[in-house]
């Protein structure tokens, strides 16, 4: 606690009293640039990977990175979605999940959390599409290898989950909304966007394709997605895109 107060103090005396007046300014509103959906864990700084500044990000945290289908859950975050897209509007939607997810480590072993930890156990049971669909899909699989493609396939979900509200679904319908699914991971500083086109996850780029969009696309190099094995590769590249 010493050294969030410390941190406190710091921030009113130092950068605070050089940005008077941008706080000036939010003050009277704000008009973030894009929702940035991610999970609650610690090691996640959106603004810091994104490098973007005070007000220019509507921000959802959860374990897991999850938004339930329209209508399944009475939560806040169902409710900041439609804010943000019909309030504030928004036009840029980006899912973004990470390597190690815990709330992923979870899902894989669901059972086991209904005892001692039973409202996490209710909360991850919104993600049944994704350990249903990884389930019947990576047999195969075990490991750091089967939570990559948990990883990768919830992120994905997640952006079907979104096209559920009505609020998105009419804003995607007049081409004035893009979903973005991308994963961000810890150990290189790396993030990975899926491409709908090649049905890959890529380094993203702003002259590339957002999951709605369908332009041509550029030759620029692609970066090998998450220690895929060929199997875990053709499932989330090529069947994502098919669900």
């Amino acid at each position: 606690m010493k050294k969030l107060i410390k941190g406190l103090r710091q921030f009113q005396s130092g950068y605070f009293s050089t940005h008077h007046e941008l706080f000036e300014q939010l003050a009277h509103g704000q008009k973030p640039r894009a929702l940035f959906i991610t999970c609650s864990d610690s090691r996640i700084d959106p603004n810091l990977i994104t490098q973007a500044g005070v007000g220019e990000l509507f921000i959802i945290r959860n374990a897991g990175n999850m938004i339930p289908p329209f209508g399944a859950t009475n939560g806040g975050e169902g409710a900041a979605v439609e804010y943000a897209v019909h309030a504030l509007g928004i036009e840029q939607i980006v899912v973004c999940g990470h390597s190690h997810c815990g709330a992923m480590k979870g899902l894989l072993k669901l059972d086991k959390l209904a005892e001692e930890m039973p409202l996490v156990y209710e909360w991850l049971k919104h993600a049944e599409a994704t350990r249903r669909l990884v389930k019947d899909n990576y047999t195969n699989l075990s490991g750091e290898e089967l939570l990559d493609a948990t990883i990768a396939e919830n992120v994905l979900t997640q952006i079907e989950n979104l096209r559920t509200y009505p609020v998105i679904r009419s804003k995607l319908h007049r081409k004035q909304l893009s979903l973005h699914a991308w994963v961000y991971q810890i150990e290189t500083g790396q993030v990975l966007e899926y491409d709908p086109v090649l049905h890959e996850f890529a380094a993203p780029y702003s002259e590339l394709p957002s999951y709605d969009d369908q332009p041509v696309v550029s030759n620029t190099e692609r970066i090998p997605s998450m220690r895929l094995s060929s199997e875990q590769a053709e499932r989330i590249y090529r069947g994502s895109a098919a669900r």
